[in-house]
């Protein structure tokens, strides 16, 4: 056999892989972010819905469940291979999905969330992409699963509301369960299956993921960056209102081109990374850069250009960590264990999301929306303290071979 070096292409498995693992998780993203733009005033339309308290019960149980499977979920992709526990979780999705549709009390539609919730897949698809591509690509196949859950989110401020007007809450559960059955067609026919790991005659211990330096480090970084992110978020769209004197159903306009531009940025970004192989330097200027984004939005933010500015760094920054940090949980991680690292890195990532909601509401209710940005800024400066020491771990060059 004729030995070569890798290079930094996609091969033909690998690109399908990455692109049809992007869109199973574009489609059930979408599905999760069309009710957030207008679920808390299209709930109104159900017994209970005017009660405030049931209805952030019924939008926010969904990332508790997440939370809660999202290890085992990874544990058995480990175990019994990524495509059955993918589709076992994506059958749980629509099978909320549905009752959610059928429903015209509040209880139920929360009960169909925790469902929703339950099929806790994305450490199993992100374990199944990094099963399929070589660790000095796997940045960039992250970087287009990023980009489509950046494009879903998008995508969902300009076709929710025209739903909710159309066919009302219903109507709007039906589209998602329509998308929840595209992604389970995606996972089961047209993903190519992960290739076989061989199994090491002596495997780690589980308890490795939990104490392990390197992904401590990763799973506190997840933390920070999704805390941040929903916090941001709590204040960010009566702002841009505010400024910009726009109204709620135009705020696609500013995000679009927004998460545009961000692309624009990230991608040049990654593909210096992997060349250069300069993964960790790249994390620390990133997260600098979000101190940077916590400073400028609490010192410049009444400014309708800078918070523009501000925000497109964020999400410039953002995109480049989204798809940088799964990447080094797959390659530190133990290969048998890959699924349950991932497990706890998204698991991390739930509870963020979760307290970042609860501890953006209370700080702008008790102190404002600037502590908001100061609390963001502190967050990353404790996040670049930490993540200082992260090192590049061993890149295998051998490309992964396709299971029969």
């Amino acid at each position: 056999m004729q030995s070569h070096s890798p290079g930094l292409a996609l091969t033909s498995a690998e690109r399908r892989a990455s692109i049809s693992l992007a869109g199973l998780f574009a489609a059930r993203m979408l599905g999760l972010f069309l009710l957030l733009p207008v679920f808390a005033v299209a709930a109104k339309s159900l017994d209970g819905g005017m009660d405030p308290a049931k209805v952030g019960l019924a939008l926010g149980i969904y990332g508790l469940t997440q939370a809660v499977m999202q290890i085992p979920f990874g544990m058995a992709s480990d175990r019994f291979g990524r495509r059955p526990i993918v589709l076992t979780g994506l059958t749980l999705f629509v099978l909320g999905s549905i009752m959610c549709a059928l429903s015209d009390d509040i209880f139920w539609v929360t009960i169909g969330r925790a469902i929703q919730g339950s099929g806790a897949i994305s450490a199993a698809v992100t374990a199944w992409l990094a099963d399929a591509t070589r660790p000095e690509v796997r940045t960039r196949a992250m970087a287009m699963i990023g980009a489509s859950i950046g494009l879903s989110f998008a995508l969902s401020l300009v076709i929710a509301p025209l739903m909710v007007g159309w066919g009302g809450l219903s109507g709007l559960f039906w589209l998602i369960t329509g998308l929840g059955v595209v992604a389970f067609v995606v996972a089961a026919v047209v993903v190519p299956a992960a290739p076989k790991a061989p199994k090491p005659a002596h495997p780690a211990p589980a308890k490795d993921v939990l104490i392990h330096p390197g992904l401590l480090r990763l799973n506190f970084g997840v933390f920070c960056l999704h805390l941040s992110q929903v916090a941001l978020f709590v204040v960010m769209p009566p702002l841009l209102v505010k400024l910009g004197g726009i109204q709620t159903d135009s705020l696609w306009q500013v995000y679009l081109p927004v998460l545009f531009i961000s692309f624009l940025f990230m991608v040049p970004i990654i593909i210096f990374t992997e060349k250069r192989r300069a993964h960790p330097k790249t994390l620390r200027w990133a997260v600098a850069g979000l101190v940077a984004v916590g400073l400028g939005f609490a010192l410049t933010g009444a400014h309708w250009a800078w918070l523009l500015f501000w925000l497109t760094a964020f999400f410039v920054a953002f995109n480049v960590l989204e798809a940088l940090q799964p990447s080094l949980v797959s390659r530190v991680a133990p290969p048998e264990l890959k699924g349950l690292a991932l497990g706890v890195y998204n698991t991390t990532q739930a509870t963020g999301l979760f307290l970042g909601g609860a501890l953006g509401g209370w700080l702008v209710q008790s102190m404002g929306h600037v502590a908001v940005f100061w609390v963001i800024a502190g967050l990353s400066v404790a996040w670049l303290l930490v993540t200082w020491r992260l090192t590049m771990p061993p890149m295998a060059t051998a490309a992964p071979k396709t299971a029969a």
